[in-house]
């Protein structure tokens, strides 16, 4: 009978932490939420899903191969600073608009209706943190323009 209290009780231990750890930590969860962005413009604001890639790997691989996205959804690469970029659509399938953005949230270049499987450069032409890829022609459907902002976790919020 020690064996098994002596093997239960560690166990009751850890149990009673790993609910400790989770009360405490899904109130902080809730208040963050990475996959969803607002663009704010002047015709209105527009909710975005996102999937948000911020390794070499994961932004090499962005979109490709996929073959279709939904009109609120997209991807927002996170560069961890502000740099030049330039992206293509090798093996993309799906047309998209690049949404080239400051890490103050500012947008600061659009380039619409990239075409599916293009390996012509398409750069950001000013040093920007994120870009947000959304469906092709998107951005002018919402009257996104240089200028509006973008509201995400990731973005920081100016001191009052």
């Amino acid at each position: 009978m020690t064996t098994i209290v002596s093997g239960v009780m560690p166990n009751l231990r850890r149990v009673a932490a790993a609910l400790v750890v989770l009360t405490v930590a899904a109130p902080l969860a809730a208040c963050s939420d990475e996959g969803k962005l607002v663009l704010h413009t002047a015709s209105g604001d527009y909710k975005f899903n996102v999937e948000v890639v911020d390794t070499p790997e994961s932004r090499a691989k962005g979109l490709m191969f996929r073959q279709d996205l939904a009109d609120d959804a997209g991807m927002l690469f996170d560069f961890k600073q502000e740099r030049e970029v330039s992206f293509w659509m090798q093996n993309t399938f799906i047309p998209l608009d690049m949404i080239f953005v400051g890490a103050d949230g500012v947008i600061k270049t659009i380039h619409v209706n990239a075409h599916p499987h293009d390996t012509t450069g398409i750069p950001s032409e000013v040093p920007v943190q994120y870009v947000l890829e959304i469906p092709g022609g998107r951005s002018e459907a919402i009257g996104l323009k240089p200028g509006d902002t973008m509201d995400h976790d990731r973005v920081a919020k100016p001191a009052n």
